[in-house]
């Protein structure tokens, strides 16, 4: 089974701007759309990253 926390994701990261964590996936208008509008089960675009692997990536 295909895992979907955003938690646990690459592109789940923290931005100062917004003091928030935020999704930093790349998508355009009509897959932003989809995924919003329940689409899918489960998010596609979920890559799972482990404590060293999203830290070595914002260094």
């Amino acid at each position: 089974m295909k895992q979907s926390r955003c938690e646990d994701c690459l592109y789940y990261q923290f931005d100062e701007l917004e003091d928030d964590y935020v999704c930093v996936m790349l998508l355009d208008e009509d897959e932003l759309a989809r995924l919003y509008e329940g689409h899918y089960a489960e998010c596609p675009y979920f890559r799972a990253g482990d404590e060293y692997t999203i830290v070595k990536k914002q260094m």
